[in-house]
């Protein structure tokens, strides 16, 4: 089959195809939204003004403030672009507003009992907010993935990389509004 050189592999034939969705709490998009803010308006301009001194120091080669603050510069301007292109394709999804709140969905704190019988509580949230230490998963994590549109009492198989394992949904909870 004769592929265009123009067009890598990985493009989409379709350049109208939409991005990918990006879903995120409330409280994710502000603290994203924050963090944005405390970039552009804090720690960029400081080392930005480091750099400027740095410079006008003389030799450049050897000026360890210099150096490190371009560097720093470099993660603050790419963080930057991330969070930009990841707020620009936000879609908030207010969790207190589910209305089949017997149903695991975006949102939802489930507690559930593996196999073991030990219950783990997690939190379904966006991608960008996922923080296992917390016990807030990514919906597009496996474990989310197997318990979404469960019911309490409902028994899901969880697939994993070591293999695969029952588990129980043994409640459901949502924010209140």
């Amino acid at each position: 089959m004769y592929r265009s050189p123009s067009r890598p592999r990985s493009q989409p034939s379709d350049a109208s195809a939409p991005a990918p969705r990006n879903y995120i709490t409330p409280e994710g998009h502000r603290r994203m939204r924050e963090e944005l803010q405390q970039l552009l308006r804090v720690e960029r301009p400081q080392v930005v003004e480091v750099v400027s001194w740095a410079a006008g120091n003389g030799d450049r080669s050897e000026n360890g403030d210099y150096i490190y603050g371009k560097k720093r510069l470099r993660e603050i301007d790419r963080r930057i672009r991330f969070l930009t292109k990841r707020l620009e394709i936000a879609e908030i999804v207010d969790p207190a507003q589910q209305r089949n709140r017997d149903r695991v969905f975006f949102g939802a704190t489930v507690t559930y009992a593996g196999e073991d019988g030990a219950e783990r509580t997690v939190t379904i949230v966006g991608a960008d907010e996922a923080d296992l230490a917390r016990g807030q998963v990514s919906w597009i994590s496996p474990i989310a993935r197997a318990l979404h549109k469960a019911q309490e009492g409902d028994v899901v198989e969880l697939r994993t990389p070591s293999g695969s394992e029952s588990i129980e949904v043994v409640e459901i909870r949502y924010p209140s509004e």
